[in-house]
């Protein structure tokens, strides 16, 4: 029993969640990873985990664990696994992001404000995915538009009036005050990378997965 406890908490503390809107193709990186083939994935409605090894020389593992990207289950799935989380791949979709960047940067606003709270600080990821797709935006202009949004957006959630519930946390302030967001301001490494779970021949082709499988086995 106490090897079990051992083990699978061990176990907990290497997890890795992949988080993002619906459709982002979270589901997709998942299976890939784990299985290097494309399979027709659906709309998540609960968590789905399993162990990845990366590919390095120390054979390390980590637990990958997908959550639901639906609006009304991503924050409580997130508050479930996001204290035992060692990373964090936040998946966008980089063909509808520029229709979809302020749902993006209201979710990714949230996952980071959480893990700034987290004891152990972990790795973070923001995977641009699709870029098979031609209209696809690329992670420079992906980065670029989200810290616009986000600075938007601390500056309407700072105004927002606060609860009397004396006893509630004083959420952190993300950034620095007085000065535009920028993701170099966060106590946490904020690293950004494009990548394709579909890959640009079709079903049947290899997915661009490559400078993912480099940032998990760095992170293991």
């Amino acid at each position: 029993m106490f090897w079990k406890f051992i083990w699978s908490r061990k176990r907990s503390q290497r997890a890795v969640l992949l988080v993002g809107l619906c459709d982002s193709g979270k589901t997709l990186l998942f299976v890939r990873l784990l299985t290097g083939h494309y399979r027709d994935t659906q709309t998540s409605i609960t968590d789905s985990s399993a162990v990845y090894r990366v590919n390095n020389n120390r054979g390390n593992s980590l637990t990958l664990i997908d959550l639901p990207g639906h609006e009304s289950l991503r924050l409580q799935f997130l508050e479930r696994f996001k204290c035992s989380a060692r990373a964090f791949v936040f998946v966008v979709d980089s063909a509808s992001f520029q229709r979809e960047v302020k749902d993006v940067a209201e979710f990714l606003y949230q996952v980071l404000i959480d893990s700034m709270g987290l004891k152990n600080t972990p790795s973070f990821l923001i995977a641009c995915n699709k870029q098979d797709i031609a209209m696809a935006k690329s992670a420079k202009l992906i980065q670029q538009q989200l810290e616009k949004e986000l600075n938007t957006l601390r500056v309407t959630r700072s105004a927002a009036p606060s609860t009397l519930d004396s006893s509630s946390t004083v959420p952190a302030h993300l950034g620095k005050k007085g000065k535009e967001f920028e993701f170099s301001q966060l106590p946490l490494k904020v690293e950004f990378l494009e990548c394709s779970a579909k890959g640009g021949r079709g079903d049947a082709g290899s997915a661009d997965i490559q400078n993912l499988e480099k940032w998990l086995a760095k992170i293991a």
